[in-house]
């Protein structure tokens, strides 16, 4: 399937929980089947930022060369958050970070490798804007992996963080009791799902970690054997939980085999090759146990979309 034809496909899927069948209505939220995206901000990275991750590489922030390849190396996705969602994925995975002397202390930006050009609240304000346009359609947004907040003001950024997406999503936030159903969502008016991976429980409209399995491999059939095993052995009940497509680059000195000894190749073209047969592996073992989230990169191609939203439909969840 060429990649022009899955970003065509994809586009139907702009209010594809709404188009449901009835049946599907009262399962749930942990019942369905949900596409989502893998560093969801990847496609926004900024080529002036300091690098953030991997530790090794950090005191080469300085050399544009460097941040210019761990930049064809990062960037998991390639399309804006916008298109991601009138292409139908509902999960994102945000990762936060702070930019160090940044003047304004509560400003934050997402980061995979280096920072992004835009900051989180510009991004929120995008995200509350679709939600408000697509009542139906509900968004799962989850945020971990907190960098550069400070010890001593970390408390502060999370308090400012969490405040401020209480005060903009407001009545769309779904509360974590009762466990939501689509029929539920809707009749509360209610279309977006917190998830914070920080102590917050004392806010019912922010959710806790939901736990994200991977195959911590670039190797497919890797990343395929440890999802089937939780898929068979260790799914969890009665919550939301990620099963991760994505490939994952090593983090100790083998790096340098794909950053720099590949220079011809780049991150996304790896993963467009790749998710041809995990979409096949998706489709086969959908039929046989159930997933809930299913996240993955370069999520606009190759009708990703299409093949996690039909697995609803090709056979009846059972809550």
């Amino acid at each position: 399937m060429s990649a022009q034809k899955g970003r065509s496909e994809d586009r139907s899927y702009t209010d594809w929980m709404s188009q449901l069948p009835p049946e599907l209505h009262d399962n749930p939220l942990h019942n369905l089947t949900i596409p989502g995206s893998h560093d969801s901000m990847s496609y926004d990275l900024d080529l002036s930022s300091a690098i953030i991750e991997p530790d090794g590489l950090k005191k080469l922030s300085k050399m544009y060369c460097v941040r210019k390849i761990l930049y064809k190396w990062a960037r998991t996705q390639e399309e804006s958050i916008l298109k991601q969602l009138d292409a139908g994925v509902r999960y994102f995975d945000l990762r936060i970070a702070r930019k160090d002397n940044d003047p304004d202390p509560n400003r934050l930006y997402f980061y995979h490798g280096l920072l992004t050009q835009t900051d989180v609240e510009t991004i929120l304000r995008v995200m509350n804007d679709w939600a408000e346009r697509h009542p139906k359609e509900i968004l799962i947004l989850s945020f971990s992996h907190f960098k550069g907040f400070v010890k001593r003001y970390e408390d502060q950024l999370h308090c400012h963080l969490i405040n401020f997406i209480k005060t903009l999503f407001g009545a769309k936030l779904c509360k974590r009791h009762p466990f939501p159903t689509l029929k539920s969502c809707w009749e509360n008016g209610t279309n977006v799902i917190i998830s914070y991976d920080y102590p917050a429980n004392m806010h019912q409209e922010i959710w806790g970690k939901i736990p994200y399995y991977y195959g911590n491999s670039m190797d497919i059939t890797k990343v395929q054997t440890k999802l089937c095993r939780v898929l068979e052995r260790d799914r969890p009940y009665q919550c939301l939980f990620v099963c991760g497509l994505n490939l994952t680059l090593p983090e100790d000195h083998k790096i340098l085999r794909y950053i720099f000894f590949r220079m011809w190749d780049n991150l996304a073209r790896v993963l467009e090759r790749s998710l041809p047969p995990l979409l096949h592996w998706v489709s086969q073992q959908g039929a046989k146990t159930p997933m809930n989230i299913v996240a993955s990169d370069v999520v606009t191609q190759d009708g990703f979309v299409a093949t996690v939203v039909q697995l609803n439909t090709q056979k009846h969840v059972k809550a």
